[in-house]
């Protein structure tokens, strides 16, 4: 696959939506194949192909038969280097996107989540929705596509990465006839991430209220990454975490609660995720708050050990596909600037300490959060009451 390390966050404000839509377009044609054939080429020979855009990332690849591998990179190279953009298919590819962005608006499981960032980062390109919203996409051009990869889509931000039964020379040579020849790189600088507490409410009539209440994390170079992670874990990450075990089996007050970690460049997210009914809400966050609170002086060396544990199983387990292979190493290369060594980062995981996880904590528990919230709303308390609760 080719990782290009752009997304949402390296578009213009005024045209939120151009990185998903160039990942769309690229699969619409070049001079020597058309949309069909870009298809039909992959699946002849029982291939799969997918793509996806994401904040700071966007994926092309394939996994195929290793005798059809030249022929995938082939077609990637012709995508990524002479996609012709015809003017029909962006105006069919618009009207997919805007369906798109339909049915987020009717999934509040997703929806929550763009309005979260929209509000932790207001303004700003790492905030906004990455399918973009249907004013800008409806108001996309054409040359906005192009100078979008004209601009980005350079030696410098492109990473060719595949795993499995590959002849490693061959592979390095075709890359070379292909890529050889790509635009020189231009200067680019991410306009830097500036988190903001604050709230968004969009009281919608649903059977359940959806709730993200959430903080700054860490940035991927921190040295406490992985300390957050498992603080995630111990928190929400699965069934033997705190939140899940307080609040959904000793309470019921939840049928889905969990916790994640985002890290970037230069910034982090740290938060919670549940959905309850109306009944049920006036009581969750202030035990979600309580959890919180009480966390980082009442954690055991049993739950640390066991979050060590999982870290690394996923971690390790994950390797047995070739594509997260591919897409791991590929992004370490993008997003580090340096091979992966999954030893290393073993042993940065084990080196996980009590210590390490309280210090993460409190530095992120310490800021003012950002509260998301999504239905029916009215027995929900207000954000200067929540901030309280978590300063206590």
């Amino acid at each position: 696959g080719i990782w290009a390390g752009v997304g949402t966050r390296d578009e213009n404000l005024d045209h939120n939506g151009a990185a998903h839509m160039v990942e769309h377009m690229l699969f619409k044609g070049t001079p020597t194949r058309s949309a069909l054939q870009i298809a039909a080429q992959i699946e002849d020979v029982g291939g799969q192909m997918n793509a996806y855009t994401s904040r700071e990332i966007t994926s092309y690849h394939i996994h195929l038969m290793q005798e059809d591998a030249p022929l995938a990179l082939d077609i990637l190279a012709d995508m990524y280097l002479n996609s012709t953009l015809p003017d029909d298919e962006v105006e069919r590819e618009r009207q997919v996107i805007l369906q798109e962005i339909g049915m987020t608006q009717d999934t509040p499981d997703d929806l929550i989540f763009d309005n979260y960032y929209e509000t932790a980062y207001p303004k700003q390109s790492l905030g906004a929705p990455i399918l973009g919203t249907t004013k800008h996409i409806t108001g996309m051009t054409r040359a906005m596509l192009a100078d979008y990869i004209e601009r980005l889509y350079t030696p410098a931000r492109t990473v060719i990465s595949a795993a499995g039964n590959v002849d490693h020379d061959a592979f390095v040579d075709q890359v070379s006839r292909l890529f050889g020849a790509m635009n020189p790189d231009k200067p680019h600088a991410k306009l830097p991430a500036q988190y903001t507490p604050g709230e968004h409410r969009l009281k919608k009539d649903l059977e359940q209220a959806h709730i993200v209440l959430g903080f700054q994390g860490v940035r991927r170079s921190d040295p406490d990454y992985y300390s957050a992670q498992a603080l995630s874990t111990l928190l929400g990450g699965g069934m033997s975490s705190r939140l899940f075990q307080e609040i959904r089996e000793k309470r019921g007050l939840v049928y889905s609660i969990y916790s994640f970690h985002s890290s970037y460049q230069d910034d982090g997210q740290f938060g919670i995720y549940a959905g309850t009914g109306p009944q049920s809400l006036p009581e969750l966050v202030p035990v979600t708050a309580q959890e919180i609170l009480k966390f980082a002086d009442t954690m055991t060396e049993e739950e640390i050990a066991r979050a060590r544990a999982q870290l690394k199983a996923n971690m390790v387990m994950g390797r047995e596909s070739m594509m997260t292979r591919a897409a791991q190493q590929a992004k370490y290369l993008l997003l580090r600037e340096k091979v992966i060594d999954i030893g290393e980062l073993v042993r940065q995981i084990e080196n996980i300490s009590r210590e390490s996880i309280a210090r993460v904590a409190k530095k992120i528990f310490s800021a003012k959060p950002v509260v998301a919230a999504l239905g029916p709303l009215g027995t929900l308390e207000s954000y200067e009451s929540i901030v309280k609760r978590l300063a206590a």
